[in-house]
């Protein structure tokens, strides 16, 4: 049955009403609308559910179905972790590392991803990797940056495809391998990356492969941050083929509309910042 055609189970009173919950149900609950989902997850949240403790957590962070309170966020995701929630763990990393809801804490966000990191989830190898990356809460490495960013792309982060495939394009860490490089940022984009598939459309003209390259390149302007638009449209601007310039427009017209928006962009549970 598809999720969206389930009726909402009622706000649970006790615990085992939320461990009763189907997958379907759960699904049911992340794609409802939100003023009809969020009192069952604040209600199972405050039974100490911490799958509920973390989505709450998201949605006090984007404030979804309510206003956004950001130490309302990092208390729920605290109260996640502190259960051993690796994605609770992921998101107070985030937290501390960007200064949402508090004092923004290197060390104490490398803390957390590290958490995230050893019970295997993806996004926290990679969040702990971006810390190695920049030198952030922890001295800098290339090499151990690397390793992380690895295994989390062997578990399917997109992100970290991407990532990995700039190691290898500009030899941090590693020898330097253009076909290295393309492998990796295509397995980006096809995992929905938009960072990944303008590398990847990026690398693919460069070898005068356009007709491949401009799908890719048309892809990134649905996801990108607006950020990432601006820099990526005017980079596009001076290209000699109008099909490119045309995709620069879009950027530029879509990062505008975006620095009119002053509503705070905190991204997905793996989030990143522009």
């Amino acid at each position: 049955m598809n999720p969206a055609t389930l009726p909402l189970p009622l706000p649970p009173q006790q615990p085992q009403e939320v461990e009763r919950l189907t997958a379907g149900q759960w699904q049911a609950l992340l794609e409802a609308p939100a003023t009809l989902a969020l009192p069952w997850m604040q209600a199972a949240a405050a039974l100490g559910h911490a799958g509920a403790q973390a989505v709450l957590g998201q949605w006090l962070l984007d404030g979804h179905g309510t206003t956004a309170d950001a130490p309302a966020a990092l208390a729920s995701f605290l109260k996640a972790a502190g259960q051993g929630h690796a994605m609770g763990m992921n998101m107070a990393g985030r937290c501390y590392e960007n200064g949402w809801g508090t004092p923004a804490d290197p060390q104490a966000a490398v803390r957390w991803f590290r958490q995230a990191a050893d019970r295997g989830l993806d996004a926290g190898l990679y969040n702990l990797a971006n810390q190695f990356a920049a030198g952030t809460g922890v001295l800098r490495s290339d090499a151990q940056a690397l390793v992380l960013y690895q295994r989390a792309a062997a578990m399917g982060h997109a992100k970290s495809w991407t990532k990995a495939g700039r190691h290898h394009e500009e030899g941090l860490a590693t020898p330097r391998d253009a076909e290295q490089a393309l492998e990796h940022y295509r397995r980006g984009a096809e995992g929905g990356d938009f960072r990944g598939q303008y590398h990847y459309a990026r690398m693919l003209a460069e070898r005068g492969r356009m007709e491949e390259a401009l799908p890719w390149l048309r892809r990134v302007p649905a996801t990108a941050t607006p950020r990432f638009l601006e820099e990526a449209g005017r980079l596009l601007a001076a290209s000699p083929d109008a099909r490119v310039r045309a995709v620069s427009d879009e950027m530029l017209a879509r990062a505008a509309a975006a620095s009119a928006d002053s509503s705070a962009d905190t991204g997905p549970l793996d989030g990143e910042p522009a």
